[in-house]
């Protein structure tokens, strides 16, 4: 069991100190990052949640998932390790993304 979580499903206009705070009835909270877009600034929806020990971790999953937030029944559960990228369009040599391995290949929506 790892101490980070993933925190999905969440309302747009929820920061970090709202996920500390709630958190925080569980433990520890060492980082809370919620994601945002790059270019407007605006929170995607989902955050990622560290806390101190794997036993803090296992209990805000079993008290969190499914907390009604703004609304919205929360998402907990264990983060995954982010997958390796494979080649796919955009990327390498030249091809269809035009060389440049940073740019997405797909819309962002």
């Amino acid at each position: 069991m790892g101490r980070r979580l993933y925190v999905g499903n969440l309302p747009y206009e929820t920061g970090e100190t709202d996920l500390q705070n709630l958190f925080a009835r569980a433990g520890t909270v060492e980082t809370v990052k919620v994601m945002r877009d790059m270019a407007t600034g605006r929170a995607r929806g989902f955050a990622f949640v560290e806390m101190s020990t794997d036993e803090e971790a296992q209990k805000a999953i079993n008290e969190l998932n499914e907390f009604q937030l703004g609304g919205r029944g929360l998402t907990v559960n264990e983060a995954r390790p982010k997958p390796e990228r494979s080649g796919g369009f955009g990327g390498g040599g030249g091809g269809y993304g035009g060389g440049d391995s940073r740019r997405r290949s797909e819309p962002r929506w």
